[in-house]
This record gives structure tokens, sequence and C-alpha cells, in this order.
């Protein structure tokens, strides 16, 4: 059956149309002719007949198994612009628009977190990404997104999964590549016990490993520190919790950084929402007072430390656990100069009916999902707050992810 892609939905997939028929299409781009059949909606093995100008070879061995990457058929200046593109569209779909002040895209082998998938075999271990729409894994060998020292030590991990896995589960290891050395969170292998633990010590040194995480089933997390995993945040150094939050490559979070700072220059005080361990807060605290407010106590913990060493000293910053989905911050106690807040992907919607009640004027709005993103916006948006500029970040090359953030003022 010939199929032509429309165009590409929000998760990468090009939209086949053929005839009054539709369905989607990994791996395809705008304009292009395909021949495959479809089952459930979707085309999975298709031929193309007719390919894109901005079709490019995937420089990746593993990209047509492997569900980590979804676009690196497409070239960069498609890629550019499709993403700029998934940002203005989710707000005109809200009857919202803001010029693109500017584009980040992170280079390729930036990624310093990463979560992997692990499984034990009878030969091994498989290590890697998930198949595309699929619970199987892709061990992989390379990666075009991982940061050397991540690549480096996937033989190690392997290790690491036939030591602590088992062939009937799953493991998670959260990696993140620290000025220590990596840190290392595992969750879904077997319970830590007396057997277990100097096999993972052993692994942790010879790696090198500033810290090894381990939570067995119905265990609380154990670790082995052997330095501690520092991070910087402006001038303070943060060790955060195990498998703690982070942006997922330096590019990208100095990229965000310096919107923040930009769209905050000159307030007095700054309020940041959703603060985790300091991204923003610790940078800002060096002009000015901030309040942290974040819905876990762990990364607030981090986040103070940070701040209490830090040289030189830091303007005060103050923290509160806050669940703020549950119980945003009033009216009455927005009254800082600048708010800066960077929800999760399911956005902040309490929070913007608050702040659109708000005498607020100023926000640095950050968001991983254009169209919570837009929802929230909306609701600002009709009571007097508009969007003055966005810039577009893509820390997730190869992706369908995007990340933006908005100076947002009252008219």
């Amino acid at each position: 059956m010939i199929w032509t892609i429309e165009r590409l939905g929000r998760k990468g997939d090009g939209v086949a149309l053929s005839g009054t028929d539709k369905a989607l299409a990994p791996l395809t781009l705008p304009g292009e002719v395909i021949e495959g059949e479809a089952a459930d909606g979707r085309i999975a093995a298709s031929r193309i007949v007719t390919p894109s100008p901005d079709r490019v070879r995937a420089p990746c061995p593993h990209y047509r198994a492997c569900g980590g990457c979804s676009l690196m058929h497409g070239s960069e200046s498609f890629l550019r612009d499709w993403k700029v593109g998934v940002v203005t569209q989710a707000l005109r779909a809200q009857g919202l628009a803001a010029p693109v002040a500017g584009v980040h895209v992170s280079p390729p082998r930036s990624r310093r977190r990463a979560v992997l998938s692990g499984r034990r075999t009878k030969k091994g271990a498989l290590l890697g990404f998930h198949a595309r729409a699929s619970d199987v894994i892709v061990d992989i060998a390379d990666c075009m997104v991982l940061r050397p020292a991540i690549l480096a030590a996937l033989p190690l991990l392997r290790e690491l999964v036939v030591a602590g896995g088992t062939r009937a589960g799953e493991m998670a290891l959260t990696v993140t590549e620290t000025g220590a050395g990596l840190d290392v969170a595992v969750t879904g292998g077997k319970p830590m016990d007396a057997a277990l633990l100097p096999r993972l010590a052993a692994l942790a040194e010879r790696g090198d490993w500033a810290r090894l995480t381990w939570a067995g089933p119905d265990q609380d997390g154990q670790s082995i520190t052997r330095h501690p995993p520092v991070l910087g945040f402006g001038r303070a150094r943060v060790v955060p919790p195990p498998g703690g939050f982070l942006q997922a490559t330096p590019e990208g979070q100095a990229a965000l950084l310096a919107a923040v700072r930009d769209i905050t220059r000159g307030a007095r005080s700054v309020l940041d929402l959703f603060a985790g361990c300091g991204t923003f807060s610790l940078p800002l605290a060096e002009t000015a007072p901030v309040h942290a407010v974040e819905g876990l106590s762990a990364p607030l913990d981090a986040l103070a430390a940070g701040a209490r060493t830090a040289s030189p000293p830091l303007h005060r910053i103050t923290t509160e656990v806050r669940d703020l989905a549950r119980r945003p911050l009033l009216p009455d106690e927005l009254t800082h100069d600048a708010i800066v807040i960077d929800p999760p992907r399911a956005g902040a919607e309490a929070q913007a009916r608050q702040i659109a009640l708000s005498r607020a004027e100023t926000l640095a709005w950050v968001s991983c999902d254009p169209v919570t993103f837009a929802r929230d916006a909306r609701i600002l948006a009709d009571q007097g707050l508009s969007i003055s500029r966005i810039y577009v970040i893509d820390q997730f090359r190869w992706s369908p992810h995007v990340e933006t953030v908005a100076e947002i003022r009252r008219r």
C-alpha cells in the first residue's frame, strides 16, 4: 500500500495518508512516499519510495532498532525548524504567539545523565535502551548521545547487571557524570545482602565511580560513596541525592540558565518554584536573595548544603518543602520581584492559576512540554500576563523532546 507522509506527530512519527486511511509511520519525514501495511494504526516496517531532501544517513549502527533516538534520519536544519514549529504550534493552539529569541541544540555525545535498562541473560547481560515501541532491550556498544565517560563504563555496567540482576526482572541504571566520576543509581536488582555488597564495592572501585547506590526490592537505597559526586551550579558545589534530577547536558543547562538570568536581571528577590537541587536558585543567589520551593526534602537539603559552602558567599537562600500541585503558593505569597518556575512534564496548572491572580509581573517559565506550557500560559494570558519572547532548548538531540524558557510579563 502506498502512503504519503503529511507531517510528523508530536512523538516524531510520520502521519501517513492513503486515500481516507491514516496511520503512523516511524523513521519517515514529511513529503515522503512510502510503501507498507498498517496494523493497529501503525506502519511498523515501511519502504521509502520517494525520500525527502532532508533525509540523511543515521550515524548510529543501533538506530533502526534502538528507541533512544527517533529522528536521526532528519537533517540538522530540518530538526531545528521542526522543534521550533512544535513550540509555536502548541502556542497557536491556545491562541498565543511569541517571538523565538534563540535556539540551542546540544552537540552529539553530550548527555551526562541517562537511564539505561539492563537484564541478566544466560550468556551475560543486555544493557542499553528499549527497542522502538517495545519492552525488548537493545544491547548497545556505542551511542551518539552519551558522554564518553558513560560509554567507557558500559562493559563494567554490564558486569554490574550480571552481579546483581535476575533473569526475571529488568533493572534501571541511572548514570550521571559528575566532577568526581560517575554516579550510578540502580533499581530492580537483587536485594542487597552481605554477599552482594563486596561485589558491588569492587566494581565501583574498578570503575573509580564516585557513588554507587543500590535499591533492591522493598529496600531503601544503600550507597557506596568513594568520592562525593559533586555538580557545579554557578559557584556553588552540590552533591545531589542518588538518581536526582539533573539537566541532561551541560550545554543545555548553560543555555537554560543564560535565558533565566537574562529574564530575571535586576530582580531584588527571586522565587524559584520546583527548584530541585538548585540549578537556578544557586546561580541566581549570586546577585539576589532566593526562596526555593520543591516538593521533596532531599533535593532542598542538597541545595542548602551547596549554598552554605559557596565561595564567595551567596545572598540569602531560604527553602520550603511544598507539593505545588496540591498546595500551590497563593497570591499573597507571590510577592517577589521575579518568579522562576520549572515544573515537570505535566505542567503547573494549579500554580499558574494562583500566579494569574497575583500581582506577579516577571516570570521565567521553563518547560519540558510545549503543550502543557501553552495550556498554563493561556491561564496567565487571561489575567493580563503575556509572553514577551521564548527560547527553544534542544537537549535531547534526535528525539522529539524539546524544552523552552519563556519570558512572561504583566501587560
